[in-house]
């Protein structure tokens, strides 16, 4: 396997606990992990560009991934591919320097193009098939940093 340069994240399920609290005024709440957090600066550090594409909008989350340092964040993506694809092509890497860590159908064909698909313990059971690495923890809940450690090790 090629040096992984780059981890692409999904929001939902992976980074949250796939849960969405919806508001009176129609604001949408999303909690994540602290532990999760320095798992991405452990990547940061180690020299892995952590990379969010979502689906949905960011809401609350942008900042909070900003403040650790995730500078490269896409959200509202319905096919993930073709942003993936010119972050590779921007840094001169293939798909074989890449991985991916997703939760669901939607993660599944991106997961498939790359050097390395991770998962939490609670993704579907497709993608839980397909990943080299799956989480002792569920989405939201540390599954990041565990995914973390274990690509540094």
């Amino acid at each position: 396997m090629s040096r992984i340069a780059l981890l692409v994240l999904d929001v939902d399920g992976v980074l949250t606990n796939g849960k969405l609290y919806h508001g009176p005024d129609g604001q949408e709440w999303r909690s994540t992990h602290v532990r999760d957090g320095l798992g991405l600066k452990k990547l940061i550090r180690a020299g892995i560009e952590p990379v969010v594409i979502s689906g949905r909008p960011a809401g609350g989350l942008a900042e909070r991934l900003r403040s650790l340092g995730v500078t490269e964040q896409h959200w509202g993506c319905e096919d993930k591919w073709p942003t993936l694809e010119r972050l590779l092509e921007d840094r001169g890497l293939t798909p074989a320097q890449a991985g991916v860590m997703g939760d669901d159908e939607p993660d599944l064909a991106l997961m498939q193009q790359v050097g390395l698909a991770l998962c939490p313990a609670d993704a579907i059971p497709a993608v839980r098939a397909r990943a080299d690495f799956v989480s002792p923890s569920c989405g939201g809940q540390g599954a990041v940093r565990e995914a973390a450690e274990w690509l540094l090790a």
